[in-house]
């Protein structure tokens, strides 16, 4: 919430480029130290247990945000908040206080509160938690207010919140010091009021369409769901290597084998590869699985979870990709993989080609495969190089070759390709989905060339999971099943530029000491 710049709410006048320089960050901590020390020697408590508040300062700007200037009412509340801007008077001080709803004027007279209190009032420093009561009233200005009389110390800051006109203005400690970042930067809180709305938006989408919420295991024997290079760790018990989850699939799928049809997981997902503006070793994922539908039913349910969010989040549907307008609420593109490659190329492309004659088409156009790729596995490749970047608008991208979907049914009318989709947003995938493959014999024959690429040195191959086998001989109905990437979902809705802004505590390498 934006402060005005009358007197009232001036910026405060303490020095804050002491945080410039080691020497001055700690001279100011020793200062703020010994205040501690001498509040304590008066029998105070800088941190006391609890403070009971009536108000947020949000509902005091909705009750009262329309107070007409130099009002006084005689609503008396009592708030709790950090100070962020504080200017001495003389006889008044003037401070901006801020809790998660919002800022509000602190108008504190030291004819209402005494000189005592005045003089202790105005060794708050910045970022200092206080707790006040008073009347809510509007200066002469407008600016809405309270008008102190009394205020209790909460918590006092030691360390000084950084430069107010600077901001932290190194990427790296905005997010390592994600908590600092909060305090200063408004633009952050959105960033996250973003993410909550829109998996808030996510439950209740799924929830009126029937599905039930579950949650399922982070530690895994064997490695599925997704292509993925996983994390290991041990079990000291057991005496037994397991694995961080890459997906949520397998665990959600025994779930429609036991009869419970709807099911939904909103969890993270840990992948052991790169970090760059789009990957993040752990990120979240919202996975969907419905018994008795195929992949045309999951891109209607897509549309609808990603729509609602976007209304629910921002209030809108439009989206800003790349500086240019889109509207989420208008029908989505689709277009098969095969078809996306093969334009860029110029060629007809076919998962049942000769794979030297698809790996002779990737070397004409630079295009980097490895050895033991199959034709499909190369069309694919060739997409994400060359196709998918250009995928601005909302496109599900359908066809893919069974190579590269070993989880995936075969399309009822092509047996080289699979009824799946990913979805393409600003050239970003935020979501794949497919007719999940229900019958155990040809899964099995798929984890066995899953197995057979990990052999031969594909880190990202799955392994063969016996017990997700003996699930599905149990009997699987047909199923449709979806994953979401909520990070990226938030960058496009927050219009971030990476997902380390989307994440609250990113991976990072160690802090330089």
């Amino acid at each position: 919430m934006s402060v005005t710049s009358s007197p009232e709410s001036a910026e405060n006048v303490e020095d804050l480029d002491i945080a410039q320089s080691s020497s001055g960050l700690a001279a100011e901590m020793t200062r703020r130290l010994d205040n501690i020390a001498a509040l304590r020697a008066q029998g105070t408590n800088p941190y006391p247990y609890r403070f009971d508040r009536t108000h947020t300062l949000g509902e005091i700007r909705t009750a009262h945000g329309a107070l007409e200037a130099g009002n006084e009412t005689t609503d008396h509340v009592t708030i709790a908040g950090r100070i962020m801007l504080k200017r001495d008077q003389g006889k008044l001080i003037f401070c901006t206080l801020r809790d998660r709803t919002g800022d509000i004027q602190l108008f504190v007279s030291k004819a209402i509160v005494g000189d005592d209190a005045f003089d202790a009032i105005n060794n708050f420093d910045l970022g200092d938690w206080v707790g006040v009561s008073g009347l809510v009233m509007t200066t002469r200005k407008g600016e809405l207010s309270v008008k102190v009389d009394t205020a209790q110390l909460l918590a006092k800051a030691v360390r000084p919140m950084p430069d107010k006109w600077h901001g932290l203005t190194d990427v790296d400690t905005r997010y390592r010091q994600r908590y600092a970042d909060l305090i200063i930067n408004e633009e952050a809180r959105r960033t996250f009021e973003i993410r909550h709305a829109t998996i808030a938006s996510f439950r209740k989408t799924l929830h009126d369409n029937q599905f039930i919420e579950v949650e399922t295991p982070v530690l895994h024997m064997e490695v599925g769901g997704a292509h993925a290079r996983p994390f290991i760790t041990h079990h000291n018990t057991l005496d037994m290597q397991l694995f961080l989850r890459i997906a949520l699939e397998l665990h959600l799928k025994r779930l429609i084998v036991g009869g419970m049809e709807r099911v939904f997981e909103i969890g993270r997902v840990f992948r052991n590869e790169g970090i760059s503006t789009r990957h993040n070793p752990e990120f979240t994922m919202m996975e969907s699985y419905q018994a008795f539908g195929d992949y045309t039913e999951v891109m209607a349910l897509t549309e609808q979870l990603i729509t609602n969010a976007a209304r629910e989040a921002t209030g809108s549907t439009i989206v800003m990709i790349n500086g240019k307008e889109f509207d989420l609420a208008q029908p989505w593109r689709k277009a098969r993989m095969i078809d996306l490659a093969g334009e860029k190329v110029g060629e007809t492309l076919h998962p049942s080609m000769d794979v030297d004659a698809v790996r002779s088409i990737a070397a004409k156009h630079k295009i980097k495969t490895d050895v033991h790729w199959g034709s499909g596995r190369i069309i694919k490749e060739i997409f994400a190089e060359l196709a998918e970047g250009d995928l601005q608008e909302p496109t599900f991208v359908t066809g893919h070759p069974v190579e590269i979907s070993p989880l995936a049914r075969a399309d009822r009318n092509d047996p080289h390709l699979t009824e799946r989709f990913e979805l393409f947003i600003g050239a970003r995938e935020l979501a794949n989905g497919y007719s999940e493959l229900n019958d155990p014999v040809e899964q099995r024959l798929r984890f066995e060339d899953e197995q057979k690429a990990k052999v031969a040195g594909d880190n990202e191959a799955g392994s063969m999971d016996e017990d997700y086998l003996r699930a599905l001989e149990f009997g699987m109905p047909p199923t449709a099943g979806l994953g979401i990437g909520i990070d990226r979902l938030v960058m496009l809705l927050a219009t971030a530029g990476s997902i380390k802004d989307v994440i609250l505590f990113p991976t990072l390498r160690p802090e330089a000491k």
